[in-house]
């Protein structure tokens, strides 16, 4: 008969790590004698980030002593303790390779459901002084589990645990683990896993993708969409985000074009003429430029034309200061060449028939502009509404262009505001108005709850155009945004600190491959006693996203555009082509990434 160990718990607190400070629960320890199980915890218990730990679905987590044996002689420890490994209820039996999603046990007054392993997380090999444990924890199948509460009441150490019902479809845990986690999945164990109503909606999130994924694989394998076959929809889906070609590739400048005092339009094309791949209005090139500056600028710029019988259009606008957009804008000429990334980017158009917000400010017009000049090739009935904001009507871009499309487009709605204006401005051939675009003049617009918005411009501009068109009735996965510089951190846990620009690291310069952070604007020597990319990152500053840090999770996994990398650990599933784990990544050559 299976029993309880030991109920462990622990509030969050704060533990210096590598320079910064996590915010964890991950340390538990024994309770004596009874403890309360409630909904959402035990009594005296606390997580510190409830992004991944915590809540209905993950109220306790259970692990195995049969487990803790094990670390033991793997590790050649002697002194480990009940709640080491961050769980609140220490078994004996139990095994992961037997407990299934959906299994109900009680244990005392309460009862408990089986809803998912336990998550991949840096910390508990924080805890442990053991960062390769999250890795371990996967590759020998020894996860532990998650449970909700069925029935609250108090539960002891020595209690029996008693299972009251078997989970639909017999999928234990550890094999719910290697389905998300590790390569060779069977898309049938996806689908029966998904059958299980107990299994948390996170993992089933995860589970429909990776079944996406897979899906769209077979369908491109059959169409031989590879080879350019097949024109479905599936396909298209399949290589959406595969670059065209790998690495940079030399493109002729075969125009440029000024637009305005401060903006210029570059066509690109091959230098024998041959049509460039297909790329999806609102995405983006990467271009590396020697001749500017050594070393080498990298930077990335929305193409705002993408139906140029086989070229590329980019628009760049001359920021103060700036090495690359100096040279593009005032010293580049037609003939000359660049060396460009395939396009990128999933700020793309879905594939709908309702209404469409296409809502700019400045510059950001570039990857809108693309989007309707899809819309109007391909003879578009959908409503389409044009907000884009401008300084003044001497700093509209494009505008003539973007006119012209609009007017071609029957259920078109074209609103400019320019925030210098002021008092009335005429209407000419659009509709202007003095001021910002604010969540009042959204509502006043009236603009449809039920379209599908797309935000490029400054930072702030698209943060509050989200939070006026959520007031104006737009759920939020109906609003996408493009964002010009690094992504945002996931860093969990960590404790918010004054963010700085990307720097070179302190200490002597490395002697290493030269990594280049493409958004960050930021090319660094690999230090000779670097451990992986994500590291140096850190240390520069640059926002990174991450969890497990051992490749195991692959929230860090990020576009990599050129150079080749090696793994130290190898990650338990490589990433696709084009694509690296940072957090265990070793530049073997010059690399620019994407971040």
């Amino acid at each position: 008969m299976p029993s309880l160990l030991s109920v462990n718990v622990g509030m969050p607190k704060d533990v210096a790590w590598q320079g910064r400070t996590v915010h964890t629960g991950v340390w538990k320890y024994p309770v004596h004698g009874p403890a309360m199980v409630r909904r959402l915890n035990i009594d005296g218990d606390g997580q510190g980030d409830t992004a991944g730990h915590g809540g209905e679905q993950r109220a306790v987590l259970v692990y195995q002593i049969q487990s803790y044996e094990h670390w033991q002689r793997h590790f050649g420890r002697d002194d480990l303790e009940y709640g080491n490994f961050g769980e609140n209820l220490t078994v004996d039996g139990l095994p992961d390779d037997e407990v299934c999603i959906g299994d109900r046990y009680r244990i005392g007054e309460a009862e408990f459901e089986v809803t998912q392993p336990r998550v991949t997380c840096y910390r508990v090999g924080l805890r442990l002084g053991a960062p390769e444990l999250p890795a371990l924890l996967v590759g020998h199948h020894r996860p532990g589990f998650y449970m909700r509460i069925v029935r609250e009441g108090t539960i002891e150490a020595g209690d029996e645990i008693v299972r009251t019902r078997i989970g639909p479809g017999a999928l234990s845990v550890a094999d719910t683990d290697a389905l998300l986690y590790l390569p060779g999945r069977d898309p049938e164990k996806l689908r029966l896993a998904l059958d299980i109503p107990a299994l948390s909606p996170g993992w089933q999130g995860s589970f429909r993708d990776l079944l996406a994924k897979a899906s769209s694989t077979a369908t491109e394998t059959a169409t031989g969409a590879g080879t350019g076959a097949g024109t479905g929809a599936e396909t298209e889906a399949a290589t959406a985000t595969r670059p065209a070609w790998s690495g940079f590739r030399p493109l002729l400048v075969a125009d440029v074009i000024p637009e305005s005092a401060t903006v210029s339009s570059i066509l690109l094309a091959t230098s024998d003429g041959s049509p460039l791949p297909a790329a999806d209005a609102g995405q983006y090139l990467t271009l590396r430029l020697p001749e500017a500056a050594d070393p080498a600028p990298v930077r990335n710029y929305s193409l705002s034309s993408t139906l140029d019988s086989g070229r590329y259009r980019i628009s760049v606008k001359h920021e103060p200061h700036g090495t690359a957009s100096g040279y593009l804008t005032t010293r580049l000429r037609a003939g000359a060449t660049l060396q460009v990334a395939a396009p990128r980017g999933e700020f793309v158009l879905a594939d709908e028939t309702g209404p469409v917000l296409l809502v700019s400010a400045g510059i950001g017009l570039t990857p809108v502009l693309a989007m309707l000049h899809e819309l109007a090739a391909r003879d578009c009935d959908r409503e389409v509404w044009w907000l884009h904001g401008a300084r003044s009507p001497g700093e509209h871009l494009l505008v003539a262009e973007a006119h012209a499309l609009l007017a071609g487009l029957p259920h078109a709605h074209e609103h400019v505001f320019y925030s210098a204006g002021e008092g009335h401005i005429g209407t000419g051939p659009y509709t202007a108005h003095a001021g910002r675009l604010t969540k009042d003049e959204l509502i006043a617009l009236s603009v449809p709850g039920d379209a599908t918005a797309y935000v490029c411009g400054p930072a702030a501009f698209m943060t509050d155009v989200r939070h006026a068109l959520t007031e104006a009735g737009l759920g939020p996965a109906r609003i996408h945004t493009e964002f010009f510089g690094a992504l945002p951190s996931i860093d969990p846990g960590v404790v918010a600190h004054t963010a700085r620009p990307p720097h070179q690291p302190p200490g002597p310069p490395g002697t290493g491959p030269l990594v280049t952070f493409a958004r960050s604007g930021l090319a660094v020597p690999f230090p000779e006693d670097g451990r992986n990319v994500l590291e140096l990152a850190d240390a520069c500053d640059v926002p990174a996203r991450w969890s497990c840090r051992t490749g195991v999770c692959h929230t860090c996994v990020t576009p990599l555009l050129s150079g080749e990398v090696t793994y130290a650990p190898t990650p338990l599933e490589l990433p696709d082509d084009g694509q690296v784990l940072i957090c265990c990544a070793r530049p073997g050559t010059d690399v620019v990434l994407d971040m």
